[in-house]
């Protein structure tokens, strides 16, 4: 499959983006695929799919456990026990797109204004990798990649060091293109990311990885399911 990002997808989705939910973890913690796990009706990897084409991305799945065919197009991970960063580099292969934007499964209470923002700022300054960090801590995920970034985190794939954030400052420090890293509660005090059901900015990153968390996310963000 070849993912370009461009234009039969949402309105002002541009050529120069494709957007990637990475999903193909184990979901060991949630004793099924997490993918398929329902909150507020709807599998999760409906609801990622859905935040990046608010963001006016045209969406794709990198990985999957389960058959999900049906609800986006896959990019198969060819290594998918070696965790998410196989998936960002099937991903990255697949596109033509300069930027690819990955969103993890289990991230379902991203605003997609935060995952537009990390674009706009990677678009303006050429950063080969873009993350957001939230209570002074980077998060992997979302992140912007440019796909010149791809030998780099191919050849970390490949010596078998597969932590996604140490491999994102390896294959930017060969580009010379240090990370850019955007604290989210800078972003939303100047309302330039915000959460459509008003969630404080350190709860955007709530990772869904059990029954219990799954629960959590539904109550948290009633309003935002409805």
């Amino acid at each position: 499959m070849k993912a370009s990002g461009g234009p039969a997808g949402p309105a002002g989705a541009a050529s120069d983006a494709a957007g990637f939910v990475l999903a193909g973890g184990a979901s060991s913690r949630m004793g099924t695929d997490k993918s398929l796990a329902l909150l507020a009706g709807k599998p999760l990897i409906e609801h990622s799919l859905a935040i990046l084409h608010k963001a006016g991305l045209v969406p794709a799945i990198a990985g999957a456990r389960s058959s999900l065919e049906s609800i986006a197009p896959v990019v198969p991970d060819p290594a998918p026990d070696l965790g998410p960063l196989g998936g960002v580099c099937a991903a990255l292969a697949s596109t033509s797109a300069r930027w690819a934007v990955f969103l993890s499964v289990d991230l379902p209470l991203i605003p997609a204004s935060l995952i537009a923002h990390l674009l706009r700022h990677a678009r303006i300054t050429g950063a080969a990798v873009t993350l957001a960090s939230a209570s002074g801590f980077p998060q992997t995920f979302p992140a912007v990649i440019d796909r010149a970034s791809l030998p780099g985190l191919s050849a970390e794939l490949g010596a078998g060091r597969t932590g996604c954030f140490s491999a994102f400052q390896s294959a930017s420090a060969g580009l010379k293109s240090p990370p850019a890293i955007l604290p989210v509660e800078f972003l939303a005090q100047a309302g330039q990311a915000a959460h459509p059901a008003g969630l404080p900015a350190a709860l955007w990153f709530l990772n869904v990885n059990t029954p219990a968390d799954l629960e959590r996310a539904g109550r948290l963000a009633a309003s935002q399911f409805a």
